[in-house]
Order: C-alpha cells, then structure tokens, then sequence
C-alpha cells in the first residue's frame, strides 16, 4: 500500500493501515546529507532561505528535512541527522508539518506523537513536545497550537474527539487543552480566536462537517460551525476570512472550497473547485489539486489562482509554460513572501525521492531538485529568525 491512500482518504484505511508499522528502518543505513547547487541566482533579501519536511511513507520512521540556501543557491538533502547525530539515526515518522515561529524551527511527526523542535538556523535538536496523532501547528502571542486526533490510528465510529494542545514556546511545556471535533486538521487564528478544521476522517462514512471556534484567552469552544464534510486545510486572507477545503467522500462528493466569513460566520461562498493543498499571499490563493476518485480510479489535477478581494478564480493554471507535465503528484505548495516565487512538490510515486519545483511568479519554471521521499511542507527562513 503506497502513500497516495493514506494522504487521500485517511478516513477510509482499512486493516492494512496495520502493515505500515510492521517496517522498520532501524537496520537500514541513515541517509547521508548531499548537497546539490541548483541555481547561479542568489539573494540578499530579507528571506534567507526554506526548510523542506519530506514525510516519508508512514512506518518507515523516513521523515527527513531539506534546506535550501537562498544566498549561494544550494540546496541540501537529509541535513537533520548529520546535524543532530546524538538524537536519532532520522527525524521520524510521517512529517505532517513544519513551521518557524521566532528562533525555533518546529516539525510535527504525526505517527510518532511528537513535536520536534529546533534552532531555526542551524536545524540543531532544541527539544521533543509529545502529542498523540498530532496533526498540524500554529502560533499566537508566544504559544504554539498543536491539532491533535487524541487516539491511536484506527478506523472506529466511536473514536474520541480531538484536542488543541497548547504550548508555551519558552518552556515547550503544554500549559492547556481544548477538546474540539474528530479529528481536527488545519488551524488558524483570526482577531486572537483559534479556527479548527474538524475532518472526521477516521469515521467514514459519517465525517465531521465543522470548524470549531476557540477562545484563546479562556481556552474553550465557543461555537462549532457547520461548514462541509471531511474538512483540511484552513488558511485565512488579509480580511480576516477562511478558506477552508472539504475533501468531500472520494466518490460521489467532490472536494471543494468554502469562504467562512469571520465576522458573521457564515460561509460566504463555495468554490466548486477541488483543493488538495493551498497557500495564501496577498490578495492570490494559490491551489493545487491531485483529487483521487475510487469510483474512476482518476487522479484530477489542477493549478487554480484565487483572487482573494474578488473570491473569484482568477486563472485555472496558474503554470504558464506548460511544464506542469513533468508533476507526477503535486503535493505541497508554498510561496515567497517577497518575490513571490512559487514552489511545488512532486510526491511522484509516495516511494521514491521527490522534487521540488521553483516557478516564477508568472508561471515560469526555473529550476528543479531531487528530494526526500513524499516533499510536503516548506518553511521560510528570515534574517529575523536568525
């Protein structure tokens, strides 16, 4: 069983979900940093760099972390263990997500339960935050916090609900929790209140259909919005709203869009548009799709553009060159802040390395490198981190 049902319809792992643990990686040998000069073109802005968290297949214990150097154009594969050789032979299992947040870079190793911290420049082991089924992390006023589906991986109707676990970012220690709904996904915080994506997955066919609105300053529930059914990704624009993805049932429910507004919470609009991964900058919503439907057996792939004042598709490929061609799988999306070069990841087959794609803003493909296994998530390095 590869990656691609896993990421797809992690509601509907049946029993072989039990034959990725039965992988070990403990005897294989550990991966050796490499490093590859990608491009003569260098920067000095503000943005120093990315880091890149590859997955890898869950069981394999694969996870690894790339950096990119905007400032001599090379790029460096499988750093986190040569960097941190006393801490563990690889990262961990299933990188679900990375982000920097002051001068801590932080990885969220989902099958493992834990997230790993460390030093934004140097990728240095800083400290481990142990969470169950952790799933995605976001950062408010000196505290990270972590989605979490509280229980093991298991398919079951009668699956507990998740939590928020929040976490003070000086001490790393967990200071309070929020039960929320199943399985709960992306976040965001708008106006100081924590917006969580609750997906259900685990208990296909009936999935959660909410967004959960917490209180930060007294770390409760207020209000569950109904919204769409096996709910991701959730990001907010520069208004303040949501744009949330439902990856609907993969048969006879499509994935689409949802534009919650905050103010009222309401959904505003639905984008009939499926929505695998998406990034917001400025007034644009980059989207990619690699939608799989088991009644077709069809993988749908699209690039769209959203404009985020108008909430109105602004190109359905965002790609001009027609290089998209060469994406097997495009899995992970993010954009520069600044020169607004987009960056896409290829999970190709889920079990070989991958590639991550740079393309100008205008859609222009400027170079190409090889990748862990199953390239994902994509965190900016500031000189501010520094």
């Amino acid at each position: 069983m590869n990656k691609k049902n896993y990421s797809i319809p992690i509601a509907i792992l049946s029993v072989l979900i039990v034959a990725f643990f039965t992988a070990c990686r403990t005897d294989e040998p550990v991966l050796l940093p490499s490093k590859t000069p990608v491009t003569d073109e260098t920067t000095n802005s503000e943005v120093v760099g990315f880091y890149l968290l590859n997955e890898g297949n869950m069981g394999s214990n694969k996870a690894t972390l790339d950096y990119f150097d905007f400032t001599t154009g090379i790029y460096t594969k499988n750093m986190y263990a040569a960097t941190n050789p006393q801490v563990v032979s690889e990262l961990g299992d299933v990188g679900n997500d990375l982000q920097i947040y002051g001068n801590k870079l932080y990885a969220v190793l989902n099958t493992s339960g834990f997230v790993e911290v460390m030093d934004a420049t140097t990728a240095k082991h800083i400290g481990m935050i142990e969470i169950p089924n952790c799933r995605y992390i976001t950062f408010y006023n000196g505290k990270a916090y972590v989605s979490s589906y509280a229980g093991p991986v298991e398919l079951s109707n009668n699956t507990q609900v998740g939590y928020v676990a929040e976490i003070d970012t000086a001490s790393l220690q967990i200071t309070r929790t929020v039960h929320v709904g199943y399985q709960p996904e992306e976040m965001a915080i708008v106006n100081g209140t924590l917006y969580v994506a609750n997906s259900g997955g685990y208990m296909y066919p009936e999935y959660d259909n909410t967004v959960s609105v917490i209180c930060l300053q007294t770390f409760t529930e207020t209000q569950k919005v109904e919204v769409g059914i096996n709910l991701h990704r959730l990001k907010s624009d520069n208004k303040g709203n949501l744009y949330i993805s439902s990856r609907g049932n993969y048969t006879d429910i499509a994935s689409c869009l949802y534009i919650l507004n905050t103010n009222t919470l309401r959904v505003d609009k639905k984008v009939d548009i499926p929505v695998s991964n998406l990034c917001i900058v400025g007034d644009s919503a980059y989207v990619i799709s690699s939608e799989f439907n088991f009644l077709s057996g069809n993988t749908n792939i699209e690039y769209a553009l959203i404009n985020t004042s108008t909430q109105n598709i602004e190109a359905n490929n965002f790609i001009t060159d027609g290089t998209e061609t060469a994406i097997k799988m495009p899995y992970g999306i993010a954009v520069h802040p600044i020169t607004r070069d987009i960056y896409i990841t290829d999970a190709k087959s889920y079990i070989i390395p991958g590639t991550v794609y740079c393309y100008s803003k205008t859609g222009k493909r400027k170079w190409y490198v090889t990748t862990g296994d199953i390239p994902a998530h994509i965190a900016f390095l500031t000189k501010q981190n520094n």
